[in-house]
């Protein structure tokens, strides 16, 4: 947790320094967080539904379907956690933007991914217990979790959770920018358009989706155990031995179509709004500039 805000906190102070890659002064890290918390935020709230869908497709034998909890379900904890969903999109757009010129997106993309599961694992914690109607509401999910489990229950997952994001994240991000590079080249051009950012973007989450999709369907299992009767998984590695005996290989692949319809469109979506955002806020600034230089 430290070494994550630590990382934070460094970003944040080579914000200020870092330069675009076309030689104009980089967004402030204000700036970044307002474009990528934005992005992210109204991307996963209007894809919830399908979000929810990937989640009851992973869960357990012995936990109620969609026929079971209702069509209310794709939308229960919506507005609730899509704030979360700011503070990720924040946290990974803004350490990412500003480390990449420094570090590279290889190493830029892992930082964000770390520091990013303060927000991200009580986000999905949340979010998937109410998808499988664990709990009734944010309020009450929020309030048993911290009665029954303490701080540390808002953590449950957090090793195949962050084992998903960082490859996830860093897959995305670095294929992302080794395409922009190329489509950037073709067209001599300096930044991406907005409809190049998202046609990008849904080739690069579909690239990562399939490479995690094993740990992401382990992270679900062990999130939203307590929607099934069957005997709790005391950990990591009991829940693959037990998925591989009993359910074998397909079923670390179970809910991958659902994956890949809400992940695609949510990454290609986030890239575009940051990118469209992201140019606005320099336009606003040119202007501002051009008023004090007259």
């Amino acid at each position: 947790m430290k070494a994550q805000i630590s990382t934070y906190m460094l970003a944040t102070l080579l914000a200020l320094l870092v330069p675009t890659a076309d030689g104009s002064v980089a967004l402030s890290f204000g700036e970044r967080i307002v474009a990528g918390g934005t992005a992210r935020a109204l991307s996963q709230a209007v894809l919830y539904p399908a979000d929810a869908l990937r989640t009851l497709a992973q869960t357990r034998a012995g936990a109620k379907g969609l026929k079971e909890l209702g069509a209310k379900t794709l939308l229960s904890g919506c507005a609730t956690t899509s704030a979360f969903a700011y503070g990720i999109g924040a946290i990974q757009f803004s350490i990412i933007g500003t480390a990449t010129p420094l570090l590279g997106p290889l190493c830029a993309s892992a930082c964000g991914a770390v520091a990013s599961c303060v927000v991200s694992v009580p986000q999905e914690v949340i979010k998937q217990r109410l998808m499988v109607g664990i709990y009734p509401s944010f309020r009450v999910a929020v309030s048993t979790i911290w009665r029954n489990e303490g701080a540390r229950g808002f953590y449950t997952g957090l090793v195949p959770t962050v084992s998903r994001n960082v490859p996830f994240v860093v897959c995305t991000f670095t294929t992302f920018a080794a395409l922009e590079r190329r489509c950037l080249r073709a067209r001599d051009g300096t930044t991406l358009t907005a409809s190049e950012a998202m046609r990008i973007g849904v080739l690069s989450a579909l690239a990562a989706v399939c490479a995690t999709q094993p740990v992401d369907v382990v992270k679900t299992r062990l999130m939203t155990q307590a929607a099934s009767a069957n005997q709790p998984y005391s950990g990591v590695a009991d829940c693959v031995a037990t998925m591989w005996r009993t359910e074998g290989p397909r079923g670390f692949y179970r809910g991958l179509g659902q994956r890949a319809i809400y992940s695609g469109p949510l990454w290609a979506s986030q890239f575009s709004l940051n990118a469209r955002l992201g140019g606005a806020l320099r336009e606003r600034r040119r202007r501002l500039r051009a008023v004090e230089d007259r």
